[in-house]
């Protein structure tokens, strides 16, 4: 059984993924700041295949640590999926240094490093998967998040430069680029602003969570093994 990491892994998207890896039959490591009540009942229904372990991936100084732990108690991993993100928004003029400094710090500075460190037991294996979760943002731009959108391009061209590093060792890095998805995040539009996303679909409706995890368990089955540098996008045709 092929061992993965999954960060955010606690609800929404990670969630998702969590439990899609996990039928079709995959060991998940699932990373999140705290348990939740949805993680929890996976793990319960499936105590030999999903384990959570709590990490604050804001604490880059312990990601080191962190990745030698887990290497050590789950053994060599075949997969990282790196989806853990925060999403602060505002106007550049009036955004705090502090929140520009956070959004850095995790979803761009965070996976960098647990990269860095999950990758070297691919690398004795020659043979891994790294999947980096970007958003359309990164290459349609949303007015107020601009930081956001600054960090989820430089996983774009995180996975493209990587690709090229560890391909001959048998290691694929790809990017997965969801759009507006029916999650927790988007329950608060309603109305004409819900409608004019939708409308933006030639399906005529937003992508699902469900929708993104299968396009990240293909990428990282064998199916999926001369897939390497690329981006899927996942929004239901939006950016079509």
């Amino acid at each position: 059984m092929k061992t993965i990491v999954i960060t955010g892994a606690t609800r929404g998207l990670g969630l998702a993924i969590t439990k899609q890896a996990i039928k079709e039959g995959y060991k998940v490591i699932a990373v999140g700041r705290a348990l939740s009540e949805e993680l929890a009942e996976a793990v319960r229904q499936n105590p030999q295949t999903l384990y959570f372990e709590a990490y604050d991936l804001s604490q880059i100084e312990g990601i080191h640590d962190f990745a030698i732990r887990i290497a050590k108690t789950y053994g060599r991993l075949w997969g990282l999926v790196n989806n853990a993100a925060i999403g602060t928004d505002g106007v550049l003029a009036t955004l705090h240094e502090h929140d520009i400094g956070q959004l850095l710090r995790v979803n761009v500075e965070a996976p960098i490093l647990l990269t860095k460190y999950l990758l070297r037991p691919m690398l004795m294996n020659r043979a891994g998967r790294i999947i980096n979760i970007s958003s359309i943002i990164a290459t349609t731009g949303f007015s107020g998040l601009s930081v956001y959108g600054a960090t989820k391009a430089a996983l774009a061209g995180f996975t493209r430069s990587l690709a090229r590093e560890v391909g001959k060792a048998g290691i694929t890095v790809n990017t997965v680029a969801p759009g507006y998805m029916e999650t927790d995040m988007t329950k608060a539009l309603q109305g004409e602003k819900l409608e004019s996303i939708k409308r933006r679909s030639p399906l005529g409706h937003l992508a699902r969570a469900e929708d993104v995890a299968h396009a990240v368990t293909f990428l990282l089955s064998e199916k999926a093994a001369r897939v390497t540098g690329s981006t899927i996008t996942v929004d239901a045709g939006s950016t079509a």
